[in-house]
């Protein structure tokens, strides 16, 4: 299989006194999903950057696809064959790694997608930090946004992208929003966080419930699927698309009018979260359990300085890590 295997900056010299690593600063070993999705190449940015800027040597893979578990599997077991110090992985499917990561010793960041610590302690794996958006959070956010652009009021569908895992909980968080007004779920898929089955899905959708106001879709290249449908049924401005990630594409489709709004995650400022995580648990620090990245609600009247921005935050943000390091 064609793996990603991306080494960057060696460093000459020992960052922190405290690490006891033979005079050379900690080596991380870095396991995305597939870049095949811009969120996860922001993510990949974001960890190329901070270990860049901090003479941290880094070596990265990622499987074909972010449907790829096999080859995802296959990476992890790569990677930890190659004896880093620190691991940051963003697991397609966290549960399908457990045994992969039973025993491993060194700190282990998950990014995006946590692993339940009760799973983790079972399987004796390490976690230093979890580093991810709320999803439940996240999808609240989404759905009092449809509230407002509906006016309280009409029939929406959901786009889900697997039955379990941060989608789910997307889903979860935006029908916890709607519940109690006039907005209701008409209709939901599964469509794989893939763009032509979403647009597929929606289109169904759009033929069975002729009186459909809006789309949810848990990921942004679902959301474009379904703008996609919207534009082949010229509903183009009539129906409400949200979305979810903030990727480049969602944003321009949000200036055209093609999609109304996403709300936008920062794994970029994930993967710059991670390269701290690893100093500082070299460092010895005790590290939080978990860290929520930022999310905002990106619109037509916000989307300009949004984009200015991409793929940092146009808000402010806690960053403890950093806090750490200053200490």
């Amino acid at each position: 299989m064609k793996v990603l295997t991306i080494v960057i900056a060696a460093a000459a010299a020992l960052l922190f006194s405290g690490y006891s690593g033979a005079g050379r600063p900690p080596q991380v070993g870095v396991v995305l999903n597939g870049l095949d999705n811009p969120y996860f190449v922001a993510m990949y940015q974001g960890v190329k950057d901070e270990a860049a800027q901090r003479d941290v040597p880094v070596s990265f893979k990622a499987p074909q696809s972010h449907s790829d578990l096999a080859g995802q599997t296959a990476e992890v077991r790569a990677i930890l064959a190659s004896k880093k110090d620190c691991y940051a992985i963003s697991p397609i499917d966290p549960a399908h790694l457990v045994s992969t990561l039973r025993g491993v010793r060194q700190p282990v960041v998950f990014l995006d997608s946590p692993l339940d610590r009760a799973t983790a302690r079972k399987a004796g794996l390490r976690i230093a930090t979890a580093i991810g958006s709320s999803d439940l959070g996240a999808g609240r956010l989404a759905g009092t946004e449809m509230v407002s652009l509906l006016h309280g009021t009409g029939q929406v569908a959901l786009l889900g992208g697997f039955p379990t895992g941060n989608g789910a909980l997307r889903l979860d968080g935006f029908q916890r929003a709607i519940a109690g007004t006039g907005v209701h779920v008409v209709a939901r898929a599964n469509a794989g966080y893939v763009r032509v089955k979403a647009e597929a899905e929606a289109a169904e959708m759009l033929h069975k419930h002729p009186q459909l106001a809006g789309f949810f879709a848990a990921n942004d290249l679902m959301a474009l699927g379904a703008a996609d449908a919207v534009s082949a049924a010229g509903k183009t401005g009539e129906v409400a698309i949200v979305g979810m990630d903030g990727i480049t594409e969602a944003l321009d489709a949000i200036r055209s009018g093609e999609m109304s709004a996403t709300v936008s995650q920062y794994p970029y400022v994930m993967g710059r979260m991670a390269v701290e995580a690893c100093l500082a648990a070299a460092r010895g620090a005790v590290l939080p359990s978990r860290v929520d990245a930022p999310v905002a609600v990106v619109t037509r009247a916000n989307v300009a300085h949004a984009s200015a921005m991409f793929p940092r935050p146009f808000q402010t943000y806690s960053d403890p890590f950093a806090r750490l390091l200053r200490s």
